[in-house]
């Protein structure tokens, strides 16, 4: 059932698409979506310090329940006051249950009805990872959103496969919902179905059922064709309850989230912002400057004529490809605010095209982004 602390309503809708525009309450406070939820691993947005991603304007975050688990512990975290008051963020955070990690950093692991036995990727030892631990382990946390474990299969994987792992993640849902006992914490169940419309509708259908606060939607952009993809979220999108936020787990270009905004996603989070903002990439209305090409060395604009992020306001891009060429920490941390701050501005201009009944139109302006190379 959906806890009483938590609430979903929709304050918008654009006629053209099934895009909405939503206020989420949390025990920590109101998020406006659609959002991207920038990703702190492990209690932490790398580069980032909390309150500037409260001054870029981000109201939630994303942490991994994975890694805090095996380090440095739900334990320690419980007795700091929980994850809010150990990473010193006072606003919403969501947690993931660590299932894509288990499946993702082990080379090896046993899959079986109780859960999923994995090594811990920092030393080798051996953890049994139930439903029911995935639950208790974000209570003790305590986020304002727990996701089940799910079971996740790579792509591409075969029919049967996957209509394992469809089954299994909804015995683990229903183990989930009876582990469920944290007063404030809203707990989201998670669909499947690979690039399988129909597991995929059969997947939504019954997790629908169960009475979560809300939905992740889970194992898609993770290498299939987008065409694939956006057709699977439109199948659950139509059969998904309309009062309950929806979260596209794992999705971070402008293309990708504008077209599932228009589908009727509310809640991203992705890696992508960050990680390319280390690897010396910037992300632009424009496209990607990527700053380890020489045609930047003496370049003197901003990273972007209108932004006005720290990065743009008072560098330019000669002198970040400069100190991202000597690894210095401040390209890291400037180019991160960027990236940050262009996802933020993505996710504006998705809540003002709602309103404005234009979401066919901002689609149609962010189509071939991927492929778009700033000028000279």
């Amino acid at each position: 059932m959906a806890d009483r602390e938590f609430s979903f309503g929709v304050l918008a809708r654009d006629p053209g698409s099934r895009a909405r525009l939503g206020r989420m309450r949390t025990a920590h406070g109101e998020v406006t979506t659609p959002a991207f939820l920038p990703v702190g691993t492990r209690g932490t947005v790398k580069a980032m310090a909390p309150w500037e991603l409260e001054e870029i304007g981000y109201d939630m975050l994303l942490a991994n329940t994975y890694h805090l688990y095996l380090r440095p512990g739900p334990g320690l975290i419980g007795k700091a006051g929980g994850l809010h008051e150990f990473m010193g963020w006072r606003r919403p955070i969501l947690t993931d249950s660590g299932g894509f990690q288990v499946f993702s950093l082990s080379p090896t692991l046993e899959v079986g009805e109780e859960g999923v036995r994995f090594r811990s990727v920092y030393d080798g030892s051996e953890h049994l990872l139930t439903p029911e631990k995935a639950v208790a382990v974000q209570e003790e946390l305590g986020s304002d959103v727990a996701m089940i474990l799910d079971h996740c299969v790579a792509y591409p994987a075969s029919r049967e496969e996957v209509e394992g792992s469809v089954e299994l993640t909804l015995r683990w849902a229903c183990r989930s919902l009876d582990a469920h006992r944290a007063g404030g914490q809203a707990l989201f169940g998670i669909v499947q179905g690979g690039a399988y419309p129909d597991l995929r509708a059969r997947s939504a259908e019954e997790t629908a059922r169960m009475g979560f606060a809300g939905f992740g939607i889970g194992g898609l952009s993770v290498g299939e064709p987008r065409e694939d993809m956006l057709a699977c979220l439109e199948v659950q999108a139509a059969i998904l309850p309309g009062d309950r936020p929806r979260h596209l787990l794992g999705i971070g270009d402008p293309e990708g989230i504008t077209e599932a905004v228009a589908l009727g996603m509310d809640l991203f989070d992705c890696v992508l912002p960050t990680r390319m903002a280390r690897n010396g990439v910037a992300l632009t209305r424009q496209g990607k400057v990527n700053l380890r090409h020489a045609r930047y060395r003496h370049d003197l604009r901003p990273l972007e004529e209108d932004c006005g992020c720290p990065a743009c306001r008072s560098f330019t891009r000669a002198y970040l490809r400069h100190l991202h060429g000597l690894n210095e920490i401040l390209a890291h941390r400037l180019i991160t605010w960027h990236n940050l701050a262009f996802m933020h501005g993505l996710m504006l201009d998705c809540r003002a095209a709602i309103e404005a009944a234009r979401m066919v139109q901002l689609i149609r302006e962010w189509r071939g982004w991927s492929e778009r190379v700033p000028g000279e």
